[in-house]
């Protein structure tokens, strides 16, 4: 019996694993829609696969392998059907800059590859432990105006690092200003080469093109095909033209990335920043693509998915990976039904390893530049800044300050500035929140914000106050100052109810604040009332023996009974006040606003 429970369990275990779920309910019309689409995903994996691996500062050569693993480890582990995983034009530059500091003078590219599959594996251990500890959520760390802001500047960032390379020579600097600077000067000096730079740019020009009119064609494919077509015909190699050269043939063993002791603390911090952003994309994607199909998005199985992807990715020379928006839509309008998608594209690029590993050796270094750019133009949400500026110049301030962060400080600082300032910002809203006094308005039920109706009827006497917070430790001093503000008031009120729904915790401070306040308005004749104070809410002020102090009678379950338990106790009529029409102290009509 022992053995048989045990049996069932294990396959209870194995049905959980998404991809043996997916192939247990795979139908057979799926099958053509798949390996079409694998097909066709596999003309933009190549091409982007080399290009984002040179962006993160690694041989081409990774890109491909890194796709191969992360499509086939996404697939098996992954809960999306349609999400496509790979190299990252958002992750690149962040992996250059976590890896490049850390390799030695002159460049070691095999130390650069064993340090990018070191920061993979890291990626995968954060995502998995987060997946078991249903830390879904974090995701949310980085709010849109401070994503906008990263994104622009990581735009930014891409596109003038890859401007020496469009053009056919490199900058040695380490900081935007720095590149840009060299830019400019190697430009003076008329080190542009223009059989690359006729290249590179009009790569750019046809992919936008092409994406712009012709959407259903695989412009990236297009334009990789005419460059190499272009080095063969006007021999470009010898005009200066850099070329990508006949890649290493078949596919790399099982490897166990060996990095220094003291690599592993700036590579973790790297691989904090690149989970989170990875998280954040995949999320976003996840949640686009799933909006279409009505399917579920599980913030806590991507993770698992994510990190079984860079594991796979990490014992193979490959480096970290996201999810691609992009590719996802070309997976997606070329029929993929399936991660049978991605598994096709994975085992084309083996075969293509294996059996013509020189296909892309006529390949001009600048077309690889201009995938790199056209994908950093996609990054940018310019549109997106301007909406902030007209709509809330606050946020704007955020977005503009993550993009600062990221120009002038670099891409991980920049990762930091953006989650720093997404916290601060919720922190922010709670310490100083709005708050403000209520009154009738006639026509409307219930009591509204003053700010907003000048005309709303007050009682003499009585002050409603809204804080449209959790009262904590924070925030409690604003409350207490604004409280006694009100009570300080000519003529001075007898009570001041509080209108506490929007109020969801009160902590211990803030209840020490609370017990001193009320003992200061009692010694002044004034009266702290709570209305609508949520039950858990109520539980903790008991707990907290605030009644001692609160009279336990000046709780109400309303604002309404709160009024009227002070109007039949002191009879006073609703006015409107001094501001409004007829002059102070003047009595709505028969008595209500």
């Amino acid at each position: 019996m022992t053995t048989e429970h045990s049996g069932h369990g294990a396959l209870a275990r194995l049905r959980a694993v998404p991809g043996v779920r997916a192939v247990a309910t795979y139908r057979r019309e799926w099958l053509v829609k798949d390996l079409v689409a694998g097909v066709v995903l596999t003309t933009l994996l190549v091409p982007q696969g080399m290009a984002y691996a040179e962006l993160a500062g690694l041989p081409s050569i990774t890109g491909l392998y890194t796709s191969i693993l992360c499509l086939l480890g996404y697939a098996v582990c992954g809960p999306s059907r349609i999400l496509v995983l790979g190299p990252d034009s958002s992750l690149g530059p962040m992996i250059a800059a976590t890896v490049l500091p850390l390799v030695a003078a002159g460049g070691d590219p095999d130390r650069a590859v064993a340090l990018a599959s070191m920061l993979a594996l890291m990626v995968a251990v954060i995502m998995i432990l987060a997946s078991v500890a249903k830390l879904g959520f974090i995701a949310d760390l980085i709010s849109k105006p401070t994503m906008i802001g990263y994104m622009n500047g990581l735009a930014l960032t891409i596109l003038i690092g890859q401007l020496p390379k469009l053009l056919g020579f490199s900058v040695d600097a380490d900081s935007l200003i720095g590149e840009f600077t060299g830019l400019v000067h190697e430009i003076a000096e008329g080190a542009v080469v223009p059989a690359a730079a006729a290249v590179g740019i009009g790569g750019i020009v046809l992919i936008l093109v092409l994406q712009r009119f012709l959407p259903k064609v695989p412009a990236v494919l297009v334009m990789v095909v005419l460059a190499i077509a272009a080095a063969a015909v006007f021999d470009l190699g010898e005009r200066g033209v850099g070329l990508v050269g006949v890649l290493p043939e078949g596919f790399p063993p099982f490897t166990v990335p060996d990095v220094r002791l003291a690599d592993l603390a700036p590579l973790f911090a790297g691989a904090l920043g690149i989970a989170l952003v990875s998280l954040a994309d995949t999320i976003s994607n996840a949640s686009a693509f799933a909006a279409r199909t009505g399917a579920e998005v599980r913030g806590n199985e991507e993770m698992a998915g994510i990190g079984a992807a860079n594991l796979a990715a990490a014992f193979f020379q490959g480096f970290p990976v996201s999810t691609s928006g992009s590719r996802t839509a070309v997976a997606e309008r070329a029929g993929a039904r399936t991660q049978l998608t991605g598994v096709v594209g994975a085992a084309l690029i083996v075969l293509m390893l294996l059996l013509v590993p020189g296909l892309f050796r006529n390949l001009p270094q600048p077309a690889l530049a201009a995938v790199v750019v056209t994908a950093s133009l996609s990054l940018a949400d310019v549109p997106g800044a301007v909406r902030l500026w007209r709509q809330r110049r606050t946020e704007f301030l955020l977005c503009a300050s993550a993009f600062v962060g990221v120009a002038l400080l670099g891409v991980l600082p920049g990762i930091a500035i953006a989650v720093a300032l997404s916290v601060l910002n919720v922190f922010g809203r709670a310490w100083w929140p709005y708050n403000t006094v209520l009154g009738r308005v006639p026509g409307l039920e219930g009591f509204h914000d003053v700010r907003s109706y000048p005309r709303a009827g007050r009682l003499p006497g009585l002050v409603i106050y809204r804080f449209d917070a959790p009262l904590f430790f924070a925030n409690a001093g604003a409350f207490r100052d604004e409280v006694r503000r009100l009570a300080a008031a000519d003529p001075k009120p007898s009570w001041i109810v509080v209108a506490a729904e929007p109020m969801t915790d009160v902590d211990t401070t803030a209840a020490d604040v609370l017990e001193e306040l009320d003992e200061q308005l009692n010694a002044d004749g004034v009266h702290l009332v709570f209305a609508e104070l949520k039950d858990p809410v109520r539980r903790k002020i008991q707990r907290y023996e605030l009644d001692r102090t609160i009279d336990p009678r000046h709780f109400f379950p309303t604002l309404e009974s709160a009024v009227t338990a002070f109007r039949t106790r002191t009879g006073a009529e609703w006015t409107v006040p001094p501001d409004g029409p007829g002059g102070p102290g003047e009595h709505a009509p028969g008595g209500q606003p």
